[in-house]
């Protein structure tokens, strides 16, 4: 299988963030934290074993055990994350989830899937490392992220050259993760999109925030070639022509894809089998039957 996202690169442009970490920079993924801490605030138990995987920063982690809901956090990811010890994580690529089986009660992924060149396989070790009725909670960018950029980018470089280079990646639809989460095996799955726009007062705004959180273009197939001013400047005007408010400032969108799916326990629910319901529906809805035609 062809890599779709160097992560080598991805590794150096990581740490270059981090070495020059700025405040405010993280308002995506510490908006995306809460919003997984407010969802694991809900679920009636307590995760012993928690771990996160490739979250980039400690934030989630960390806004998790303050509801109390677990105990000490290990992470696996590509790099020391700031304020952690060493011998908190564990080193690995975004492919790869280095935990025993059965190790985890608890995994949280904040923003990494995404990223990943084998993503129904990431999910599969993510499944195998956690115990039998262990959770999975994970958030990931989904189709529509940066489509403004997108479009605009596409839309100057065809105008100035004739041709165009993928500069934005590839984002899957719910549809897509919720089929994976079956797929890796996961009980009792849930998917639910959380639609986040940020303004700017232009693209460069944006383009300097995407720098800091390290979220440039990670593509293996990327064009090597030098990219013009003019491409940003054309670009920018286009942004601006389309996707601007009435105060001029533009919009760029970032829909969440929040996922959760537990491991395969005796004690969950399972549907039923087909023609074991005690009671008809049209008589719950007072309606007289209708039989179909056959």
């Amino acid at each position: 299988m062809d890599a779709l996202f160097d992560h080598t690169l991805m590794r150096q442009r990581r740490l270059r963030a981090l070495a020059g970490l700025k405040p405010g920079a993280d308002f995506l993924l510490r908006r995306v934290a809460e919003d997984m801490a407010d969802r694991l605030s809900v679920v009636e138990r307590r995760f012993e074993h928690p771990v996160q995987v490739h979250g980039g920063l400690a934030l989630a982690a960390e806004l998790m055990s303050a509801t109390g809901k677990t105990a000490r956090f290990s992470y696996v990811d590509q790099c020391i994350l700031p304020g952690l010890d060493a011998s908190a994580v564990s080193i690995a690529g975004p492919d790869h989830v280095p935990l025993p089986p059965g190790s985890a009660d608890l995994i949280v992924s904040p923003l990494a899937l995404h990223l990943t060149n084998d993503t129904p396989g990431v999910l599969v070790q993510m499944r195998r490392a956690l115990k039998p009725d262990g959770l999975l909670l994970a958030a990931t960018p989904g189709a529509g992220t940066l489509g403004e950029l997108r479009e605009s980018l596409l839309a100057a470089e065809s105008e100035l050259t004739g041709g165009a280079n993928a500069r934005v990646h590839p984002f899957a639809d719910i549809r897509d993760y919720g089929s994976l989460l079956q797929r890796a095996g996961f009980a009792l799955p849930v998917t639910d999109t959380d639609d986040i726009v940020v303004r700017y007062a232009d693209m460069f705004g944006l383009l300097k925030d995407l720098r800091a959180m390290g979220m440039t273009s990670l593509l293996a197939d990327r064009s090597r070639k030098p990219v013009s001013r003019n491409l940003f400047m054309r670009a920018a005007q286009i942004y601006a022509e389309r996707f601007s408010d009435p105060d001029g400032r533009i919009r760029a969108s970032f829909p969440i894809i929040h996922l959760s799916g537990w491991a395969p326990h005796e004690s969950q629910q399972k549907p039923l089998k087909p023609g074991s319901a005690r009671a008809r529906l049209a008589d719950a809805l007072r309606t007289p039957e209708q039989k179909l035609p056959r």
